[in-house]
């Protein structure tokens, strides 16, 4: 719940409603409350158009959504996650050199 946690940091210090923002995306306000809540995952297109509505930078919002999008699917494997993350990132780092 990354990325909605930081919507609503956003938007409580730019004095911004829910309902503005979801009209923004086009879509209706309880869709974007379960977006903030960490409910539903936006897409992402919808992560850059809320970047660009709060002024904020793009890949740091990408950023802490597919960093949910991560925790989602490891939800449940307590005993492993950490080494797969670790594993991952190994991975990521030999193909970036």
């Amino acid at each position: 719940m990354l990325l909605g946690n930081k919507i609503r940091s956003l938007r409580d210090e730019q004095g911004i409603l829910q309902r503005q923002v979801a009209a923004y995306l086009e879509i209706d306000t309880p869709m974007f409350s379960k977006i903030e809540r960490g409910d539903r995952q936006a897409k992402r297109t919808q992560v850059v158009q809320m970047a660009k509505y709060f002024k904020v930078d793009e890949k740091k919002m990408l950023s802490l959504w597919l960093a949910d999008k991560i925790l989602k699917d490891l939800d449940g494997e307590e005993e492993l996650k950490l080494t797969a993350i670790e594993t991952a990132k190994s991975e990521l780092m030999d193909i970036n050199r």
